[in-house]
């Protein structure tokens, strides 16, 4: 896990949205970034895939009854897009290394590793309490890793 800048610097542009912790939230979440992308007029991949697997990993790991998951993008002064999702089980951090062979693929963080190839830098934030924010961030006008 790449711990690079946890806070985001000065905004250009900001967006937030809470969704319900569902597969229909998480498509959503995919689908509202996307669309948010094209009105900055920014390209829509990898932003898009980070989103669709951080927002994944929130329904399936993060969720609880009841509660929602938020979606942020947020552009900052150097160019930088970053992006994150904050659910409320700040008790259930990503796992920090990759899982053996054999293991789940949908219990083992093989998806943050595409993560960690496509963002220049990402990481958890906990709080606040009960939540945590994973966060990726991407250098516009380059590709990622």
């Amino acid at each position: 896990m790449n711990r690079g800048i946890a806070t985001p610097r000065t905004p250009l542009h900001q967006f937030t949205v809470p969704l319900s912790a569902t597969r229909r939230g998480a498509r959503l979440a995919r689908l509202l970034a996307g669309e948010q992308l094209v009105a900055w007029g920014l390209p829509l991949d990898p932003a898009r895939l980070i989103v669709a697997e951080l927002a994944a990993n929130a329904v399936v790991h993060g969720r609880v009854a009841g509660r929602s998951f938020r979606l942020g993008l947020t552009v900052t002064a150097p160019g930088t897009l970053r992006i994150e999702v904050t659910d409320p089980r700040g008790d259930q951090l990503p796992p920090q290394e990759r899982a053996d062979d054999g293991a789940d693929p949908a219990e083992s963080g093989y998806g943050l590793l595409l993560v960690e190839e496509l963002a220049h830098r990402w990481g958890v934030r906990t709080g606040p309490v009960p939540c945590k924010t994973v966060w990726a961030e991407l250098e516009l006008g380059s590709a990622g890793g």
